[in-house]
């Protein structure tokens, strides 16, 4: 007669994903680290076009301002973007000689919807071809830099980089004094 052999030891059954639940699985991580670069931000910020064609920025922490200013540009914004900590301020001023009245281009949509009430709204009708949108951010608070207040023109012509100097003047827009 035949033997019939059996093991001791039952098999363990493999424990595997079935290929769609990885495939669900690795989408997923993808998507979370992608959705904030998609969105346009990162830690420091983000930033969201809203329906009307309105632009919602929310600063989270004032770093990175060069790549703010390449998400707003990206989103149809010619912008150039300084963040300025306390006690300094941009030179040479002014940085323009043609900014347009605040009242002429409201660049700033104010109030922005309640439900966003952390950022600010820019409207990027405002800012025609040839034109420039400056938004300096004064910058206070360490470890975490936080914006203090906000100055947005929009200039006509050309803009002068900022090189940040000492001052006692007030951080933003053009100097008051000589």
């Amino acid at each position: 007669m035949s033997e019939i052999r059996q093991d001791a030891r039952p098999a363990t059954p493999k424990w595997r994903l079935p290929r769609p639940a990885l495939l669900t699985l690795a989408l997923a991580a993808a998507a979370a680290i992608a959705a904030p670069l998609a969105l346009g931000g990162g830690a420091a910020y983000a930033i969201s076009k809203n329906d009307d064609g309105t632009i919602f920025v929310t600063i989270n922490e004032a770093r990175e301002p060069k790549s703010l200013q390449a998400d707003l540009r990206a989103m149809g914004l010619n912008a150039v973007v300084d963040y300025i900590p306390r006690g300094k301020r941009c030179s040479p001023q002014p940085r323009s000689r043609s900014f347009l009245a605040r009242e002429e281009v409201p660049l700033l949509v104010w109030p922005g919807p309640e439900a966003q009430e952390s950022g600010f709204t820019i409207d990027p009708r405002a800012v025609g071809d040839g034109q420039v949108a400056v938004l300096e951010f004064s910058v206070s608070g360490q470890p975490h830099l936080t914006v203090a207040g906000i100055w947005a023109r929009v200039s006509d012509g050309p803009v002068a980089d900022c090189e940040l100097v000492d001052s006692t003047e007030a951080p933003l827009g053009p100097s008051t004094g000589g």
